[in-house]
């Protein structure tokens, strides 16, 4: 229905992601041309770090856009405008939102997955009323988060500029260009503080006591366990952490 947005959607949305950043107050961390550090990772290369990252190629991100959140979000499936719409969502704040605040907007299951059930709801709906819902949640979705003071002004540009040009695609009319670079992912941040915190301390007390265990004469295979079990205790407080930042992503504005 609307393949051929895609190179106006990606052209648009490179030009609000802009180049290389690396904001200390952005979740995304190292992100060139919107991809962050994480995604690239995930996506291209395991081991990449920053230098990879603001070494990263224009079509790598396109490769990366394309197969990631404009395929994944079922964009070439999608009305002309809210596929624009969609996608730009994704890329700010997360696959795993847009399709579920599209699926509440809908009244249908919400299952973070654009399926055919929330297809055939959103091809039933009028595209104009669908962009300006999606565009209102993103926006208070937004303005709740805590970087909201240190990017807002960006966000809400940019959120303002997603909506009229799907709302000019979906009139098949001629948008005008106000696509500013907008920097800083749309993301519920991940306390990183309160995490490292936790972990560290986790890690130093296992290792005071694996270290008193040794100085009183325990074995080696206690000691030994005293270590694993601070490690594992580690990796499980920081997977709480990241399960709460899930959470929160996902929480209705």
């Amino acid at each position: 229905m609307s393949a051929a947005c895609y190179e106006a959607s990606i052209q648009r949305l490179l030009k609000s992601e802009g180049g290389y950043v690396n904001h200390p107050s952005d979740p995304g961390g190292p992100t060139n041309f919107g991809i962050t550090i994480h995604d690239y990772r995930k996506h291209a290369k395991p081991d990449a770090t920053a230098s990879d990252v603001r070494a990263m190629r224009v079509e790598e991100a396109r490769a990366i856009y394309r197969a990631k959140y404009w395929d994944a979000m079922r964009c070439d499936a999608l009305p002309a405008g809210v596929d624009y719409c969609v996608f730009d969502y994704a890329v700010n704040s997360g696959t795993g939102r847009a399709p579920k605040v599209v699926q509440r907007i809908l009244g249908v299951a919400v299952t973070g997955v654009m399926d055919e059930a929330t297809l055939t709801q959103v091809r039933a709906c009028e595209p104009v009323a669908l962009i300006n819902a999606i565009c209102d949640e993103r926006l208070r979705f937004l303005q709740g988060l805590r970087t909201w003071p240190v990017f807002g002004a960006g966000w809400a540009r940019r959120v303002g500029n997603v909506r009229a040009t799907a709302l000019a695609m979906a009139a098949n009319t001629a948008a005008p260009d106000r696509s500013a670079r907008s920097t800083g992912k749309g993301v519920a941040p991940l306390n990183d503080r309160a995490r490292n915190s936790t972990a560290g301390g986790a890690i130093a007390g296992g290792g005071l006591v694996a270290q008193q265990a040794a100085e009183g004469g325990a074995h080696w295979i206690a000691v030994a366990a005293i270590v694993v079990a601070a490690i594992a205790i580690t990796i499980g407080l920081v997977a709480f952490w990241r399960w709460h930042r899930r959470r929160q992503q996902d929480a209705p504005a």
